[in-house]
């Protein structure tokens, strides 16, 4: 993933220079986007179409990983997708409290990593040990807020916007009827059910989505 984030953006700052020719891929007219237009949603389209781009790219060896690998990548992953919906699409990412989201979403101003820290969580060493249960037993009350409380319940609608936002079909693979399916059997989709947390219940319903169109 690092490494076509990488790709991607090297491509653009040479087209963007000396170097002539089409580019190598969607992700790349994305980079080319946000150089011409550098907002805060061109930058998320960019960054994530390079993601997206990797994660399906690799499905196939991230299905060799472990559970607890396996399952921390389909979190990643939809935090990703979250926090550039906070930008681009509030409605979709915070219902009525929509007018908080571009502030809470905007790289520039550094609150994006309280939605992508992980590293409380997950131990240094690589591969993971333990099995998941583990590491949801471990987890911040904050994280677990923000993925049961927020995040699980319009995650259907979240990867149907990215994957139109990021013209990435593949994406909807990725996802079954709520459940997080990214080298992940929607049979073990207890996972993705809410914990028995007050604040979570909480969260779910003062944050209800919106399922307009």
């Amino acid at each position: 993933m690092n490494e076509r984030i990488l790709r991607d953006g090297c491509e653009a700052v040479a087209l963007s220079g000396d170097f002539t020719g089409p580019t190598s891929s969607q992700a790349v007219d994305f980079w080319m986007s946000f150089a011409d237009y550098p907002t805060a949603r061109a930058w998320y389209r960019a960054h994530n179409g390079s993601v997206v781009a990797a994660y399906l790219e690799h499905r196939e060896q991230a299905e060799a990983e472990n559970e607890a690998e396996r399952f921390f990548m389909n979190v990643v992953l939809c935090r990703v997708l979250y926090s550039h919906a906070l930008v681009a699409a509030p409605r979709i990412s915070l219902g009525w409290l929509r007018p908080l989201a571009p502030f809470l979403g905007d790289p520039r101003l550094g609150m994006t990593g309280i939605f992508l820290q992980l590293s409380r969580v997950l131990p240094d060493e690589y591969p993971l040990a333990e099995g998941v249960r583990s590491y949801l037993d471990a987890e911040l009350g904050f994280g677990r807020l923000l993925d049961y409380g927020v995040i699980i319940p319009r995650v259907q609608q979240l990867y149907e916007w990215s994957s139109h936002e990021l013209a990435a079909p593949g994406l909807l693979d990725c996802i079954c009827d709520g459940a997080l399916t990214y080298a992940w059997p929607v049979e073990d989709r207890d996972v993705w059910r809410p914990p028995k947390s007050f604040p979570v219940q909480i969260a779910r319903r003062v944050l209800r989505p919106d399922r307009r169109p």
